[in-house]
């Protein structure tokens, strides 16, 4: 059987599985729709949470952002997982027992203001939108890879099979199916892993293979590693990072963006107790680490294979790496998974000297001594968990399982974002706000029109991704944590919280996150409208504006605390509801105040 048949066996199984997940589990009223009608068990929950937690982002970028970057990239890791735990540990019970549908059902009702409610689902749609192009550009990724088709009929293919399940499922069919994503993916994920690090270490364990002896040259894998990446004028793939401030800062904005985006805070709605949202938290955690406790090895050992395979003399015992880096691959020599991601564009070759080999090098290093005009191979990061198998020379069930997985991932997070799109302009603005008296029936319609609207708009974004998607996304986790985070902590820690200073805190944070970032990357990511140049030397004590995230919460905090301490207090009927929200033990039901 051809690679490419079993890579369809493996993906149109999957597929088919998720619609008749669907099919099986059609929402049939709001509350089906919006929070599977309330009743998911906390093990099922964690596990939808896991797949929804753990997007295109995590499953294709995050062990390529550490095989390029190291330790250096090692925030990506620490500041998702952190984020999950603030998420897990000070909101999802909280917001469980307050017992509404939307994260700006929350922000409105306790901030008693549908101002505080419009703020929230602008920074809600903002966010969510500018999220989701990752997901359906890394599902177009996978399958211009694996099914053989167009990056754009990839996306096109991607959006028709999330409009199946999750315009007519709703959180009830998209939870059951991000169950069975999970399961997939995590399946794809670790078995690559499993088989590589067992070819490079002998140990089985990918996490405890990476500080495991490199089998063919006697040496720890990552001080191979790190002489090997040396040797090609790139700093040591375990060396520290000069600029500490900078690292906490962008951890801590990925943490509090992490925790403040809408679309997995609503899984904690699903669960029918306050009990079951800490449960399912905890599991949830237990899921995704899994997967975030491989990616490092997955990274690390990619980065290796990557490089042993242009410098083939370098993979064992090297007396003289110097002189083993002056042999690379010869073009033509190259071998077939090279070829075959050639052909998607995300793999180039230039022969700038003519030599017929190719060269892979830090061009920041001058090299010329050796004939060598500058770096001569682009690899784009997103492919190497999804070339792992290939580059491994692993079976082709493997690499169709890498496919159904890569999707899966991609799939199961674009329709949680979807999700939260869909009910804050149905239940949120249409329902809340614009027609309180629209019937159950034409509620459901507007959410399932909105959904497929939002699909629309995420195909359209995915088609014609703007040139700043590492940016796009920065800004996501931007307006998350500088806007909504803040807004939800204040709004279940602190009965002095009112309406003015929470709408005053989201604005100042939301307004200065974005004025920062547009200074460095330009007025709404135009080329050529920035005021300073992008380098470290123009940045605000060093803060890179993909870390302001963090100080934009700060200043949300800090102006919020100031316009309500200067204010009249919340109605007490307010700072009742902030008293019971906040002692959730023994709670039972959740109560819809």
């Amino acid at each position: 059987m051809s690679q490419f048949a079993i890579n369809l066996l493996f993906v149109g199984a999957s597929f088919a599985l998720y619609i008749g997940i669907a099919i099986w589990a059609r929402a049939g009223s709001t509350k089906d729709f919006y929070v599977a009608g309330g009743g998911v068990h906390p093990i099922t929950n964690g596990m939808a949470t896991a797949a929804d937690w753990m997007s295109a982002a995590s499953f294709i970028s995050m062990a390529g952002l550490l095989a390029s970057g190291g330790y250096a990239n090692s925030t990506f890791l620490m500041g998702w997982t952190g984020g999950y735990v603030i998420l897990a540990m000070l909101l999802a019970p909280y917001l469980r027992k307050f017992g509404k549908f939307t994260v700006p059902d929350f922000i409105g009702d306790r901030f008693y203001s549908n101002t505080a409610r419009f703020v929230a689902i602008v920074c809600l749609i903002v966010a969510s939108v500018t999220y989701v192009i990752g997901q359906m550009t890394g599902a177009g990724v996978a399958f211009s890879r694996f099914l053989e088709v167009s990056n754009t009929w990839g996306i096109w293919i991607a959006a028709l099979i999330v409009f199946l399940y999750a315009v007519f499922g709703g959180m009830k069919g998209i939870t059951y199916t991000q169950v069975a994503q999970y399961v997939v993916l995590i399946i794809a994920y670790t078995i690559p892993a499993v088989f590589i690090a067992m070819q490079l270490t002998g140990n089985p364990i990918p996490m405890f293979g990476m500080f495991s002896t490199h089998t063919e040259s006697g040496i720890p894998l990552l001080t191979k590693l790190d002489e090997v990446v040396s040797a090609l004028g790139f700093r040591d793939y375990t060396a520290d990072v000069d600029n500490k401030l900078n690292m906490v800062l962008f951890t801590l904005s990925l943490m509090v963006g992490t925790a403040g985006l809408p679309h997995v805070i609503i899984r904690f709605f699903t669960v029918p107790k306050v009990a079951d949202a800490r449960w399912s938290a905890g599991w949830a955690l237990v899921f995704i680490a899994l997967l975030y406790l491989t990616a490092p090895a997955v990274g690390s050992m990619a980065r290796l294979n990557l490089a042993t395979t242009v410098y083939p003399e370098m993979a064992g015992q090297v007396e003289n790496y110097e002189e083993a880096a002056r042999n690379p691959i010869l073009y033509e020599d190259r071998p077939e998974w090279v070829r075959t991601w050639e052909e998607t564009g995300l793999i180039a070759f230039n022969d700038l000297n003519n030599d017929g080999r190719i060269q892979m090098y830090n061009d920041a290093t001058d090299y010329s001594d050796r004939g060598w005009e500058g770096n001569e191979l682009t690899v784009n990061n997103d492919i190497l968990v999804l070339a792992n198998p290939e580059i491994a020379n692993l079976p082709g069930w493997v690499i169709g399982l890498i496919a159904a997985g890569g999707i899966a991932a991609a799939l199961s997070t674009a329709a949680g974002l979807l999700l939260a799109i869909s009910s804050a302009i149905s239940h949120d603005l249409i329902k809340t706000m614009i027609n309180p008296k629209i019937s159950e029936k034409g509620e459901m319609l507007a959410a399932r029109i909105s959904m497929g609207g939002a699909i629309l708009l995420a195909t359209y974004l995915g088609l014609n991704p703007p040139g700043f998607a590492a940016q796009t996304v920065a800004l996501a986790f931007g307006i998350a944590g500088a806007s909504l985070f803040p807004a939800l902590m204040m709004g279940i820690f602190s009965k002095r919280m009112n309406s003015k200073g929470a709408i005053c805190g989201m604005l100042a944070g939301l307004i200065c996150t974005l004025l920062y970032i547009f200074t460095y990357l330009g007025w709404f990511f135009i080329p050529g409208t920035n005021m300073l140049a992008n380098t470290a030397d123009n940045w605000i004590l060093g803060i890179s504006p993909l870390s302001f995230g963090a100080v934009g919460a700060m200043i949300n905090f800090a102006t919020a605390f100031a316009v309500s301490s200067a204010t009249e207090e919340p109605p007490q009927e307010i700072q009742d509801l902030v008293e019971s929200v906040r002692y959730p033990k023994g709670a039972g039901v959740a109560v819809d105040h």
